[in-house]
Formats: structure tokens, C-alpha cells, sequence
């Protein structure tokens, strides 16, 4: 019995050392954790859509050719949807601004004077675009502003080059329509002939015309024929004129608005910027950027809008001391030490 009961004692300790080392009931694994889903994710913003609106073609090599310049330049600077329609006759100006406002455009520039009317007019009708006419003084609250590059002072950029280089002590301006614009520059022309030399000869003639280029350079002959040697035509297309008669009586031409080097290169001896591509890049971003308002902007050489653009082939055989005296101007302008806005 003792025996027996030995035997049922070793068993029963084999046998919890098998329970001891059988392996441990697993823990169910924790579920595993859904990933976040995604926030959908924010739609791109609509571009700034711009519409430009110009009296003349984009190919006039100046006035026109500057404006839309700037949009293109905007376009790819800024990344807005711009769109423009050319060769606008003065009595469709109203019809053209609202197109493009019904069209859904943010942004209507009109491009030149000639468009306040139609600006102030359809404000009121379409209070969320925002209507700029260049060239000009206007506004309107909330949502017509006039964007001005100096006019004076690009005129006064003009007339210290042509006080500077003329020899015979003559020099001529021909304008485009009679408007503040070309007044204005007219006057400034006038006023930096006068301060390099008051005894030097100012003839001065509007053509009434933007396009009319025969009519540009019959004056611009008649200025020469009585002396000028420097010339400066200020009328969109029809200022091309003026440089062909330049070119064809051997004398200097001042470009006007944006480099005519190209027009006449043994001709034009410089230009006088009048950039309002800068303007159209600095209002649609002061309108993208929340600043934009109904007020007059103006803009001149501390905003890189005015200034001189020498044609560079022919700069260094020219008087090197003049070159100097313009530059030495263009910085006073610059510094304001030179103040256009009292002229």
C-alpha cells in the first residue's frame, strides 16, 4: 500500500511539472487603430481674372504695346487670367467694360483717359469688380481707382535728354489728343529744357490723333526745318512718325514709353520710360493682396515706372559728360531732390 501510494505521489509531481511548463493562454492582440482618414483637400483659388481694354493695337510700339506688356507680365509674375480687346473706338468703351463685367473678370483696366466715363458709370452696376482707368486721376468709392504713372515726369525725362544733346539749341515735342496726359507731359518736357537751359528753343504741337503718323511727322519736319536737332513724339502710333522724320534728317529722336532703340537704332539716342506694365503689376497685386483702394495712384521713378533707357549701341559715342548730367538728374528725380509734383 505504502508502495502503491509512493508511485501515485511521483505521478501526481510529473505531472504538475508538465501543467507547469505547458505555454500561457495567449491575450487576444489590442485591434488594430484606423488610420486618420484624410481631410479632403482645399480646392486651388480661382486666378484673379483681368480684363484690359485698349483704344489702339498691341503692335503700335508704344502706348498700347506697353499696357498690354504689363498684363502678359502679370500673367506670369502673378499667375492671373488675363484677357484684352484692341483697337476700342471711344464709343464702345462703355459695351467693352461691361462685357467683361457680366463676363465674371474681377479686374477691368481701362487703358487711358478716354475710359473714366465708362468706369464711373458702371461702379455703381457692378460693385464687386473693381474698374482702374490708367492714365488718370479718377476714383469712386468702393471700386474705381486711377493708376497714373507721372506723365510730368516722364515728359521731364524727355526734355532733359533733348536739353541735353541738342547742339543747335532747338528742340521739339509732338503730342498725341489734347488731354491732361499729354498737357502734362508737355509741361514737363518744357520745364527740364528749361532748367539745363532756359535760352534753348521749345517748339510744342498736338496732332489730335493717336494713329495719325503722317500727320506726326509733317510737324515733326516742321521743327526741324526751323532747327530742332532733338525731337520727342508723345502720340501712341502716330509717334513713330516723329522718328521717322528724325531719322530721315539725320538729327536725334527721344523714344517715348518704352524702349524705341529698336525703332531707329542710329536715331534714337535714349528713351523715356513710362512703364505702366509696372502700374498693372502693382495695382493687381494691391488688389490681390487685400490693399486695394478707390483712389488715385501715382507712380514714377522710386517705383521703377519712370526713367531713362539709353540705347546702348550708341551711348558711348555720345557726349559723355551729358550722359553724366542726365544721369545725375535722374537721380535727383529719384531722390525727389527734383520735385516734378509742383511742375
Amino acid at each position: 500500500m505504502k508502495k502503491l501510494l509512493s508511485v501515485l505521489v511521483v505521478l501526481m509531481l510529473i505531472a504538475g511539472l508538465f501543467a507547469g511548463c505547458a505555454p500561457a493562454a495567449e491575450e487576444p492582440a489590442p485591434p488594430e487603430e484606423e488610420p486618420p482618414a484624410e481631410e479632403p483637400a482645399e480646392p486651388e483659388p480661382e486666378p484673379l481674372k483681368v480684363g484690359l481694354v485698349l483704344s489702339g493695337p498691341i503692335n503700335d510700339g508704344g502706348w498700347n504695346s506697353v499696357a498690354y506688356e504689363g498684363l502678359m507680365k502679370a500673367q506670369d509674375e502673378l499667375g492671373i487670367e488675363g484677357n484684352y480687346i484692341e483697337n476700342v473706338p471711344q464709343s464702345d468703351n462703355e459695351e467693352a467694360f461691361r462685357n467683361y463685367a457680366v463676363g465674371g473678370y474681377d479686374v477691368v483696366i481701362g487703358h487711358g483717359y478716354q475710359f473714366n466715363d465708362a468706369a464711373i458709370a458702371l461702379g455703381p452696376e457692378f460693385p464687386d469688380v473693381k474698374f482702374v482707368v490708367t492714365s488718370s486721376a479718377i476714383s469712386q468709392a468702393p471700386n474705381v481707382a486711377g493708376l497714373e504713372v507721372s506723365n510730368v515726369e516722364a515728359g521731364f525725362i524727355g526734355g532733359m535728354l533733348a536739353g541735353a544733346f541738342t547742339k543747335t539749341k532747338s528742340v521739339g515735342f509732338v503730342g498725341g489728343v489734347e488731354m491732361p496726359p499729354i498737357t502734362d507731359a508737355e509741361r514737363g518736357f518744357a520745364k527740364a529744357v528749361e532748367m539745363i537751359d532756359p535760352t534753348i528753343k521749345v517748339g510744342s504741337a498736338l496732332i489730335g490723333s493717336w494713329d495719325d503718323v503722317v500727320a506726326a511727322k509733317s510737324v515733326a519736319n516742321e521743327f526741324i526745318n526751323n532747327g530742332a536737332d532733338v525731337v520727342l513724339g508723345d502720340a501712341n502710333q502716330a509717334g513713330l512718325g516723329v522718328i521717322e522724320a528724325a531719322q530721315e534728317n539725320g538729327v536725334y529722336a527721344i523714344g517715348f514709353s518704352y524702349d524705341q532703340s529698336s525703332v531707329a537704332p542710329e536715331t534714337v539716342i535714349a528713351s523715356s520710360k513710362y512703364d505702366l506694365g509696372v502700374g498693372i503689376t502693382f495695382i493687381l497685386k494691391e488688389i490681390m493682396e487685400g490693399r486695394f483702394e478707390a483712389k488715385h495712384y501715382l507712380l514714377g521713378t522710386t517705383e521703377g515706372a519712370t526713367g531713362v533707357i539709353w540705347n546702348e549701341g550708341l551711348k558711348s559715342s555720345l557726349d559723355q559728360d551729358l550722359v553724366a548730367l542726365v544721369d545725375e538728374m535722374e537721380q535727383k528725380l529719384i531722390s525727389k531732390e527734383i520735385d516734378t509734383t509742383t511742375m
